[in-house]
């Protein structure tokens, strides 16, 4: 199968794909909303005030880094642990080199002013919906800064009453909403399956990754899944 091309260098920028893009990941609103309480309510029980918790939130939109810093927050800042938490975080979000990569056909010879603030608002799930998007044709890159946006307002707004209910949502497993997003990306996935040889990579990735969080557990698996699905995505590649 002949990939298709690449968006134009003038491609539009349209608010109508924008709203398309904010409404196609909805479907994602209520598991980030109940871990955005949960961060809010872990950030309280750290002693961080109101304003810290919202600044952080809107400064770094990285849900897993947040939660993954703010549990292996020192009692006391030092040097080291300030690196410890740099490194951390780098390696966390690591995955978003190769995130970046493929979306070069769709945001590939638009204007870095443009380019940059979406990257900025870039997670998993607008990423997701972007790849659907260009696969049934889509080449508007306001889709993917649509849905990145939403996902932004969603996340900073909805740690606010996490922040004030104290442990009522502190522990998301408890309501079963750790499974929302999970089961949603599963679905998403079954949409974008192209036959076991042009899926090879999203097995391998799948089956890596879960296999190094039985494992090892921590947030390991995120890269070794992210790494080995590349890897076999290339060597399979036609």
């Amino acid at each position: 199968m002949t990939a298709p091309p690449p968006a134009s260098a003038e491609a539009r920028w349209t608010f109508a794909a924008f709203r398309h893009g904010a409404i196609d990941v909805l479907p994602f609103v209520p598991g980030l909303a109940g871990f955005a309480m949960a961060y809010g309510t872990l950030a309280a029980r750290k002693g961080m005030t109101l304003f810290e918790t919202l600044l952080m939130s809107a400064s770094i939109f990285a849900g897993v880094v947040q939660m993954v810093v703010l549990d292996s927050w020192p009692q006391t800042l030092t040097a080291g642990a300030i690196a410890g938490i740099v490194a951390l975080t780098a390696l966390v979000n690591a995955r978003y080199l190769m995130i970046g990569a493929t979306l070069r056909p769709l945001l590939g010879g638009q204007p870095p002013r443009k380019v940059y603030p979406t990257l900025f608002f870039l997670v998993e799930p607008p990423w997701l919906m972007s790849l659907r998007y260009y696969s049934n044709g889509g080449r508007d890159p306001a889709y993917l800064l649509g849905g990145g946006v939403a996902m932004y307002v969603v996340w900073v707004t909805t740690a606010i009453p996490g922040y004030l209910a104290g442990a009522a949502v502190g522990n998301p497993k408890q309501f079963g909403i750790d499974l929302l997003v999970p089961a949603f990306f599963v679905a998403m996935m079954v949409s974008l399956w192209r036959g076991p040889r042009r899926s090879w990579g999203l097995i391998v990735g799948a089956l890596a990754a879960a296999l190094t969080e039985f494992m090892f557990g921590g947030f390991w698996y995120l890269i070794v899944g992210a790494v080995a699905g590349c890897v076999a995505g290339v060597l399979n590649d036609d």
